[in-house]
């Protein structure tokens, strides 16, 4: 089993995440993870509450915890940083 370090697990979180939101097929074959080992990782997070939604469609897709998890991210942000995320 290949183990991968905290820095690539940390990118491949944050492709998966708003705004970049890349699919699954795409951040595995750019990184040469296999993809269950991407739907791995993305469990504990979203056990965490990070915002690491549970389908790879738009966000009218998405599950409510998803939604409120993202509502609840964004709740503090400024129009600038609300336009950018």
């Amino acid at each position: 089993m290949r183990r991968y370090s905290e820095a690539v697990k940390a990118d491949v979180r944050r492709r998966m995440s708003p705004p970049q939101r890349q699919s699954a097929t795409r951040i595995s074959e750019g990184l040469g993870i296999h993809v269950v080992t991407r739907y791995n990782w993305r469990k504990p997070w979203r056990l965490k509450g990070e915002v690491v939604p549970a389908s790879e469609s738009e966000p009218e897709g998405w599950s409510a915890a998803d939604k409120f998890t993202d509502v609840i991210e964004t709740a503090g942000l400024n129009a600038t940083e609300l336009s950018a995320y």
